[in-house]
């Protein structure tokens, strides 16, 4: 036993021997709360638990902020994560100036850091937590693509979008942004975002889907697909092109 689950029982059982009655009409503020102390000791023993497991898993894994339902933050888990970055890193093998867009996937953008840091990638965020990547990360309100850069105008052979939203609105939009961002009849393509999309991301961007379905860490009600401009031959569980 580590002295962080130490201290953190002795907390947790202090606890367990007050019985507390709530009632509607209980001010919250009486509720008994951890200590300082206590809450150091969770937090140390949550990373150890999250450190073991990453062990298991036979590899480290990547952190990130704590997901903002708010704001339709969703995190791949990690063999998503890791599918479509090495997928990037496979397209960026084929280019002599290799440079990814990553529109609103902090998860994709993280783990490509990970397996390629030599390659230049820019996250494209609403979320200003993401302003600890420095200059590779860029304010992206996908309400306002217009609001983009022009020094990104025409400048990514790869482009990765999630829309935040399965709505024809959200992805009308953010395929505004991906045609600012790529150039014109060269670039890679991906797009993560709902089967309920499909139609829609062929029409607007003349996309088709992979056989591999993209997973959250939050298990979502909705069926999430990988959408490409590019065939990927073998590799993403092949494209499911309709004739």
């Amino acid at each position: 036993m580590t002295s962080a689950e130490g201290d953190l029982g002795e907390e947790l059982e202090l606890h367990r021997k007050e019985t507390v009655v709530v009632t509607e009409e209980d001010d919250r503020d009486d509720l008994p709360v951890l200590s300082s102390h206590a809450l150091d000791a969770l937090k140390e023993f949550l990373a150890e638990q999250n450190r073991e497991v990453a062990a298991a898993d036979g590899g480290e894994e990547v952190s990130l902020v704590a997901e903002d339902w708010r704001l339709s933050q969703f995190w791949y888990d990690r063999e998503t994560a890791e599918t479509i970055a090495t997928e990037v890193a496979t397209l960026c093998e084929t280019l002599a100036s290799p440079r990814v867009s990553c529109i609103a996937c902090p998860t994709l953008y993280a783990y490509l850091k990970r397996s390629v840091p030599e390659v230049p990638a820019q996250l494209l965020e609403y979320d200003k937590r993401f302003e600890q990547y420095g200059t590779e990360f860029t304010f992206y309100d996908y309400n306002h693509p217009e609001d983009l850069p022009s020094s990104l105008k025409h400048s990514f052979p790869i482009v990765v979008a999630d829309p935040p939203y399965l709505s024809k609105e959200c992805l009308e939009k953010v395929a505004e942004a991906i045609r600012f961002l790529s150039i014109p009849g060269e670039s890679y393509v991906l797009l993560l975002t709902g089967e309920v999309q499909k139609d829609l991301a062929a029409e607007v961007l003349g996309l088709h889907p992979c056989g591999f379905r993209p997973q959250h860490t939050s298990k979502l009600g909705n069926e999430f697909r990988l959408f490409t401009s590019y065939d990927p031959g073998t590799r993403l569980g092949g494209w499911q092109k309709e004739l």
